[in-house]
């Protein structure tokens, strides 16, 4: 196996600090490969996509159009 450093603010290591019974790289590990995996599926899901990167920002331009206007109805 190999390592990694990670770094994390001081303010969240003092949290940890008060659960020493946690396996704290094992929590990274299973966060780290759930990250993975979702990124492969999504790799998957969009293998044979058109949709080009300018598409989505244009349709992320135009929802959040549309949520500030329903946003400044209510």
């Amino acid at each position: 196996m190999v390592s990694i450093t990670l770094s994390v603010p001081k303010d969240l290591k003092q949290e940890m600090d008060q659960f020493p019974e946690i396996n704290w790289s094992a929590v990274a590990r299973e966060a780290i490969k759930k990250r993975v995996m979702m990124l492969e599926r999504f790799k998957e899901f969009t293998k044979d996509s058109e949709f080009t990167e300018q598409d989505a920002l244009r349709l992320g331009r135009e929802v959040n159009k549309k949520v500030a206007e329903k946003l400044r109805k209510k």
